[in-house]
């Protein structure tokens, strides 16, 4: 799997239909009935062993996160390890509340892990495969599209990424450039250029008072000049490193 779903709410929705998964197979078809557990043995068994598989993977989810967003990626052994590390904290915690002066379980560890774990991870290893692999399904399609808004009501621009050139400042307003119909077009908003490379972090400064998007770039006109789709732009001295460092990344 070369994708992850990093939504938590998501994942929190799967732990819920696998600790209900895990109630209905513990109470209902009891696979490690013994003869000797009562009504309410069961019960909690049952539920003990559903709600725990719901914290580990609430658990699960926050940390793949995490991880996800350092890594920016997500690949078959990241996926494997997250399933791995899933087991291995529900493992941990179930044998903890077997042994625990609730249940009294009579089972050591080499015995509980054959007879009782590994039949729970043989029924939901294919569950929770299946239900990571339809929250993929569910990461929304990015639009890719900007809202610039001003101090003012009608200032608002709705234009598509690709399509924005440079952003310059202009006194109390922003000019934004941006390609229509394959011709240049700008608009004034009232706004500083300062708010707005807060608010579109992937704008790169190369004077102060412009603001430009990377993928317009096209070439050095001179030392203090580039351009970009349909105009020219000049570039201070503190911003040129930057720039330089930029144009061979990409």
């Amino acid at each position: 799997m070369k994708e992850l779903n990093p939504k938590i709410k998501y994942h929190l929705i799967v732990g819920l239909l696998i600790a209900l998964w895990i109630f209905i197979f513990a109470f209902i078809i009891k696979p490690f009935d013994d003869g000797t557990l009562n009504f309410r043995l069961w019960l909690l068994i049952s539920f003990g062993f559903s709600l725990l598989a719901f914290l580990c993977y609430a658990v699960l989810a926050v940390l793949q996160k995490i991880v996800y967003r350092k890594s920016a990626k997500w690949n078959i052994g990241l996926e494997i390890a997250s399933i791995i590390f899933f087991y291995l904290i529900y493992l941990i915690g179930i044998f903890a509340y077997y042994k625990s002066p609730i249940l009294n379980g009579g089972y050591g560890f080499t015995a509980f892990f054959s007879i009782i774990f590994l039949k729970v991870a043989l029924i939901l290893t294919p569950v929770l495969i299946l239900a990571r692999r339809y929250l993929i399904k569910l990461i929304p399609i990015k639009e890719d599209i900007l809202i610039i808004k001003g101090e003012n009501k009608l200032d608002i621009l709705k234009i598509r990424k690709a399509d924005l050139v440079c952003i310059s400042n202009a006194q109390n307003y922003v000019e934004i450039f941006y390609i229509e119909n394959a011709k240049l077009h700008s608009k004034l908003i009232r706004s500083s250029l300062k708010k707005v490379q807060e608010d579109f972090a992937f704008l790169v400064q190369i004077h102060r008072s412009h603001l430009i998007n990377p993928s317009h770039f096209k070439s050095w006109k001179d030392q203090n000049t580039i351009v970009l789709t349909q105009i020219e732009l000049p570039v201070s001295k503190n911003y040129k490193e930057t720039l330089r460092a930029l144009q061979f990344r990409t």
